[in-house]
């Protein structure tokens, strides 16, 4: 992309508070068609399998984690994990999604032992594992190099990394959120160092708890950054992004925002202004023309949720930003299938993995689910063939 034709922060950040949702969608649309202009859209089918919930992070936003010794603790035995695999190939799947907790108790051989006995179990199964939390978990609990850990996971037959625990690359929200868990340089980091050998990643953003407006262009600028470097350097790169709201129902920061007397989400009105974020101090404070989206303002040190609208909002604005990614998905699973399904008009171009199983949101109280055949439906009746994917978005049906 020309960088002087290219989104700037201050632009992205004026389009995002004070752009018209219905053309910032249209323009994000456009774009998406330009980019794919064939009358298809993707779906993966895929299983996301969490090996264990014992996680030493407890991180504020996570409904799912939990102590060694507490009730409900577990690490998957290999029979049972060998079964869900099973059933996702019978069910016509390619991809297993595979993420934990960063269990203190475990060896980077059992690790590595899980990922050999898959391969050789299920070889045409693609190994989507260890977000880059875990990675450099790995790195410092094991005593080896980024690159080391990455070597002898790929060895074993990890295929690709999924983009979580990125939550938004601004260490002042991490410190709020996530303290336990790596830095923005750190995920960054592992993800820099799996493109330079060649493998593929995703990137991913979760939005609408401690992040001003300005934090969230920070992180797709970060995202853009690293691509360039990657795509410059002709290895692996990001294939795609992915963005979804925060889901507060169970996590320590929904209860912290409950104790403070405010309902979560609910938005402080005052006279004369629409209930909207505020403004970045570079950006002039003209405000009428702010899209009344109560669901998406920023208190300082409170927190506020984001809605179908910002999501939307939001999605748009990546597709914009982010001109060196090919592929943004639809997070159907936290916005429910009719909002999956409009984001197609928002810049998506892929409803994501259809996902057999999913713990970590439903833990925080959302439990959408669509089988194959529904997605399909949803993706017709919005004008569009559906067609299988795999990891890489090649077609597979």
């Amino acid at each position: 992309m020309n960088p002087t034709t290219r989104l700037t922060d201050r632009l992205a950040l004026e389009l995002y508070q004070r752009g018209d949702l219905h053309e910032l969608g249209a323009a994000a649309h456009a774009e998406c068609r330009r980019r794919h202009a064939e009358p298809v859209r993707t779906f993966l089918i895929d299983r996301n399998v969490n090996y264990t919930n014992i996680c030493r992070t407890r991180c504020r936003f996570c409904a799912f984690s939990t102590d060694a010794e507490a009730a409900g603790a577990y690490v998957l035995g290999r029979d049972q994990l060998m079964d869900k695999i099973a059933e996702l190939q019978a069910a016509g799947g390619t991809q297993v999604l595979l993420q934990g907790g960063m269990h203190p108790g475990l060896s980077l051989e059992w690790y590595v032992e899980m990922l050999a006995d898959i391969r050789q179990s299920f070889p045409k199964i693609h190994l989507h594992a260890f977000s880059p939390p875990e990675i450099w978990f790995f790195h410092e609990e094991y005593g080896l190099s980024v690159p080391a850990v990455l070597e002898r996971l790929r060895a074993a037959g990890l295929n690709s990394i999924p983009g979580g625990g990125a939550e938004i690359l601004v260490d002042r929200v991490r410190r709020e959120i996530s303290p336990r868990k790596c830095t923005a340089d750190q995920w960054l980091e592992v993800m820099r160092q799996a493109h330079a050998m060649g493998m593929m990643t995703t990137a991913t953003m979760m939005f609408g708890h401690m992040e001003r407006p300005a934090e969230r262009i920070e992180h797709l600028r970060r995202l853009r950054e690293l691509q360039d470097h990657s795509l410059e350097a002709g290895k692996g790169r990001f294939t795609a992004f992915i963005c979804w709201t925060f889901q507060p129902e169970h996590t320590e920061l929904g209860r912290s925002a409950a104790s403070r007397g405010k309902p979560v989400g609910q938005a402080d009105r005052r006279t004369g202004l629409p209930a909207s974020e505020p403004m970045d101090e570079q950006v002039p404070p003209i405000r009428s023309d702010i899209p009344d989206d109560a669901e998406d303002v920023h208190v300082e040190g409170e927190l506020r949720l984001a809605g179908s609208v910002t999501y939307l909002r939001t999605l748009a604005l990546a597709r914009l930003y982010l001109d060196n990614f090919d592929n943004l998905q639809a997070s159907w699973v936290t916005q429910g299938p009719k909002i999956g399904q409009l984001a197609l008009f928002y810049g998506a171009n892929d409803m994501g993995g259809i996902m057999m199983e999913e713990n970590v949101v439903s833990a925080a109280g959302t439990t959408f689910h669509m089988t194959a055949d529904e997605v399909r439906r949803l993706i017709r009746d919005a004008g569009y063939q559906p067609r299988q994917r795999d990891c890489y978005y090649n077609i597979v049906d």
